[in-house]
């Protein structure tokens, strides 16, 4: 009687360097920067609040007009939002499964284990989820305007300036702002450790980098709460 055989099918290419260390350590590094060019992009419209509400609301017209004809109206945007949510979650994914890679390595906790636990891991794991609660906030308050009470469709800046005149909005802001240069300081460096970037010659390079970056990332998206609670932009 002959015996019935079973072939295994071999797993996929993406699904195998999605299951190794180094593939997610990829994948954070790729939708990380992905997520950077969006930042950066994002404080650079922002900016164009200090030019005042013609200015920024016509820039928030332009972006929802982006690809017409071939795109509908605000079209564009949703590609982006989509584009980020993919970026967003597989981040998250890829740095929580490696933090439980992390610890199960590792599963006496003692005080020496804690103790190598370096602060850039512990910020990096905490950033993330201050960073996650913060973008649902932000999108509830300035993008479906829902906890916004001052809020009015097609007034972005109106809208921006109502959001800031909170002073807890403002302190929300401002932590998360703080978060966000933190975990692109040590995120950025990860990235390029992982990206195989470093090199002994490149790394005081790539570190003035991350700060630099950081630093005028935090600042360029601090000075708009700050410009409106002070009356320089209401």
């Amino acid at each position: 009687m002959a015996l019935a055989t079973r072939t295994e099918r071999s797993p996929s290419f993406i699904g195998s360097v999605w299951r190794s260390t180094v593939g997610k350590k990829a994948v954070m590094a790729i939708t990380g920067a992905t997520m950077l060019a969006y930042l950066v992009a994002h404080m650079l419209g922002n900016l164009k609040i200090f030019f005042g509400a013609g200015d920024f609301n016509g820039y928030a017209h332009w972006l929802r007009t982006i690809g017409e004809p071939a795109l509908h109206y605000e079209w564009f945007l949703w590609l982006v939002r989509a584009g980020l949510v993919v970026s967003v979650v597989l981040h998250g994914v890829a740095a929580f499964q490696l933090s439980r890679r992390d610890l199960a390595a590792r599963p006496q906790k003692y005080a020496r284990t804690r103790a190598r636990a370096s602060y850039a891991t512990r910020t990096m794991r905490w950033g993330g989820v201050i960073l996650a609660l913060f973008i649902v906030w932000h999108i509830l308050d300035l993008t479906t305007l829902t906890v916004n009470p001052n809020a009015q469709q097609g007034r972005p800046y109106e809208n921006l300036v109502a959001s800031f005149d909170r002073w807890y909005v403002d302190v929300v802001y401002i932590v998360a702002m703080l978060a966000l240069g933190l975990h692109i300081r040590h995120g950025f460096w990860s990235a390029a450790q992982t990206l195989g970037a470093n090199s002994p010659r490149r790394d005081r390079v790539l570190k003035a980098s991350a700060n630099g970056l950081a630093l005028l990332l935090t600042c360029g998206f601090v000075v708009v709460p700050v410009a409106v609670m002070s009356g320089l932009v209401s």
